[in-house]
């Protein structure tokens, strides 16, 4: 059975929640995600902008990419997507049950997003050498 996730960008941004409410009921802490990116767009404009313009930019959670790698995918955390689609003004909209693909339209890379953590935990991290 699925579990979407989903809030409007009309919602009002909670408070007055514990660390455990934010980050350990039922969605995962991916409201909480949301609500940083959507944060984070009114602070950093130009990050906002990157995103919108369907980039995937290095942010505190797996799935950001800061150029191509060798292998041109990867796997990113449901956490990152969320984020991602706070700094864009999107509704929060993921399903906690399936993968979701997107392309960086910099650099072309393909992240896949997945609610199984040892996918992007166990793969190479992107280092510069």
């Amino acid at each position: 059975m699925s579990q979407h996730v989903q809030r409007t960008i009309k919602s009002p941004l909670r408070t007055g929640l514990t660390r455990t409410q934010l980050w350990e009921a039922a969605d995962k802490g991916l409201i909480k995600c949301w609500e940083i990116g959507r944060q984070r767009a009114t602070r950093f404009p130009d990050l906002a902008l990157q995103c919108l313009a369907g980039e995937l930019p290095v942010l505190g959670w797996k799935g950001g990419v800061s150029r191509s790698l060798k292998k041109n995918e990867k796997y990113g955390s449901l956490k990152y997507l969320a984020q991602w689609q706070g700094l864009r003004g999107e509704d929060l909209d993921i399903d906690l049950s399936d993968e979701r693909s997107l392309k960086c339209s910099r650099t072309k890379m393909v992240v896949t997003f997945t609610p199984d953590r040892t996918k992007y935990f166990n793969q190479v991290a992107e280092v510069d050498s």
